[in-house]
């Protein structure tokens, strides 16, 4: 019997639409306060979604978003770090 029930939605920080979770990639601040791109959904710690979109990616980066969303300081090594975990999953 198939599930029903309602499909996870969750907003992009960079274009605050709303979307379905499958369709944004989590980017993950776990308890040491690393930050990384979450492929699973599941790490545990602080998520934050952005949409598959180098647009957004950009403005991430442009506007610093992830200082809001983590409430931390976040080195620009970190967004480059990100930036090449997100093309290649692209």
């Amino acid at each position: 019997m198939p599930r029903s029930g309602k499909v996870p939605m969750r907003t992009c920080i960079a274009c605050r639409q709303e979307k379905e979770k499958r369709e944004l990639i989590r980017i993950v601040r776990n308890a040491q306060g690393e930050i990384s791109l979450d492929g699973s959904g599941k790490l545990p710690g602080r998520g934050a979604y952005i949409c598959r979109d180098e647009a957004c990616f950009a403005r991430l980066r442009k506007q610093r978003l992830l200082h809001k969303a983590f409430s931390c300081d976040v080195p620009e090594e970190i967004y480059l770090q990100l930036e090449e975990e997100f093309l290649g999953k692209k």
